[in-house]
């Protein structure tokens, strides 16, 4: 089966018997497509050409939509064919990409997520610090970090996966997620040792730092004015609900695998109907700069 590696097709034996809803699964699904797609490219777009929204906090934004664009991109087309096809196959290099799309992004977006907690944290707590330690050099490196590490670590065990035997060619599973260990007819001692070692670097050191920083300006915050209070309030709360958001998603994709069939089916159906809108929905509402912008290109299309 190695040397057919590149040609083994797997079965995604996740999906239940859609029957005739499977065409009410492909409407839905494809309109929270275009609508995460078009909301995420909208604030990417504001951000870029808007010279007031250039700061840390606006370009860290823009990466975590850039992310969701990305991951759209890689998930729903597959997603939305297979909803509509008899048989739901995906080669197993496809298979493996998706894999390393998915989890490489979602680590990326740990680390950027950090990103936003401890630029608040410099802007509330060291405001005359800002411009000298966010400096256009600094938010560079945080954004190189932040793709790089994620895909060296993930990509080098991607490729050690490529490697390993299949006994198994049926993933209970709509995609290729953690789930795709149960192919493999032997798990491996470093397989494991890498998961470990990715759920500390990757998940859980960047969850402490962001509660760490929240914590320090939450106490900070307290000790200080109403103006301070205020302004933590109205930049720190979009991120903390984007935070429990994303944590609740990576918990369930933890536990996902023990799931049956059915509900598993309609958890993880979930995951893809909420979380590609939550991000764009909840930036472009709760950030002021952001909203202001979106207002008046809605008015200026209007007039149009």
């Amino acid at each position: 089966m190695d040397d057919e590696l590149n040609v083994t097709y797997i079965t995604l034996g996740g999906y239940v018997e859609m029957g005739n809803y499977r065409y009410l699964y492909f409407f839905i699904m494809f309109i929270v497509y275009i609508l995460a797609m078009t909301f995420s490219s909208t604030i990417v777009y504001l951000i870029g050409i808007h010279k007031n929204l250039h700061e840390p906090m606006y370009i860290f934004i823009a990466a975590l939509l850039l992310n969701s664009i990305v991951y759209n991109t890689v998930m729903y087309p597959k997603l939305l064919s297979d909803f509509l096809s008899e048989k739901q196959i995906v080669s197993y290099s496809a298979c493996l990409f998706q894999y390393f799309v998915y989890y490489t992004l979602s680590a990326s977006d740990f680390f950027l997520l950090a990103a936003m907690a401890y630029d608040r944290f410099v802007s509330i707590c060291k405001p005359l610090q800002y411009p000298t330690i966010m400096s256009k050099t600094t938010v560079s490196i945080i954004l190189f970090l932040s793709w790089l590490v994620p895909v060296c670590e993930f990509g080098a065990n991607t490729i050690a996966m490529s490697k390993k035997k299949l006994c198994n060619l049926n993933l209970k599973n709509i995609f290729c997620n953690n789930s795709i260990y149960k192919l493999f007819c032997v798990r491996s001692i470093a397989l494991t040792v890498f998961d470990g070692f990715a759920l500390l670097n990757m998940v859980l050191l960047p969850l402490l730092f962001i509660l760490f920083t929240y914590a320090r300006i939450l106490i900070i915050s307290y000790r200080s004015g109403k103006n301070v209070r205020k302004k933590a309030a109205q930049t720190c709360l979009p991120h903390l609900i984007v935070l429990i958001c994303f944590s609740c998603l990576c918990a369930y994709d933890v536990i996902i695998i023990q799931l049956e069939s059915d509900l598993h089916f309609i958890m993880t159906l979930q995951a893809f109907l909420y979380y590609p809108l939550f991000n764009p929905v909840i930036y472009g509402l709760k950030m002021k700069e952001i909203f202001k912008h979106l207002k008046r290109l809605f008015s200026q299309a209007k007039v149009k």
